[in-house]
């Protein structure tokens, strides 16, 4: 009985454990790196995985192309957009690659595997080109580049909102098909702008 009780007990904190990380609030950093310390290392499939490790090389792409346009950019608002789009990002990147290291996978290096098969991505001869247009040319391009890997990242969240068993991967995972479904809209009003 007692084996029973411990077991119970044990089951009790992982719905605790997984009800924080699933229905936490807030959009702070710190507060998803908590939730992912908490994050039971046994609630995981294969496709929990990859979604950390895709969306880490993804994340990574557009905090690079975040970064460029920084000091490429003619646009103001491009570059607050920019700013903000980068910001979002990187407590993301940290919160998955401290899953992956939890669940005992490799985290990903951003010139290996299958990145340019990712939905949305640029290859390296467009980041090449992009980063060599004019100003007034790179912001049009820029926002055209950023609302495709946009709708790229929302294709990857919602698939795995299906395929995932981590009650915390598929809840980041809804969080970042609203969040990218909110900011497209953004993007195309500001390329409109850019004429």
């Amino acid at each position: 009985m007692r084996g029973r009780g411990a077991l119970g007990a044990a089951a009790g904190a992982v719905l605790l454990m997984v009800s924080v990380v699933a229905c936490g609030g807030g959009d702070s950093g710190a507060g998803e790196a908590t939730a992912a310390r908490s994050t039971p290392v046994a609630e995981f499939n294969e496709a929990d995985a990859r979604f950390a490790s895709e969306m880490i090389l993804h994340h990574q792409q557009a905090t690079q192309l975040a970064s460029m346009a920084g000091y490429r950019a003619g646009s103001a608002q491009v570059k607050q957009l920019a700013a903000k789009i980068g910001a979002a990002q990187e407590p993301e990147i940290k919160l998955l690659s401290t899953w992956l290291v939890g669940w005992g996978k490799p985290t990903p290096q951003q010139e290996h595997g299958h990145v340019e098969e990712l939905p949305g991505m640029m290859t390296e001869d467009e980041l090449h080109e992009l980063g060599n247009l004019s100003r007034s040319a790179f912001d049009r391009a820029w926002l055209q580049r950023m609302i495709k890997h946009h709708q790229g990242a929302v294709t990857m969240a919602k698939a795995h909102r299906t395929a995932g068993k981590s009650p915390a991967a598929v809840a980041l995972a809804q969080k970042i098909e609203l969040a990218r479904t909110q900011e497209i809209p953004v993007l195309q009003r500001q390329l409109q702008r850019a004429g």
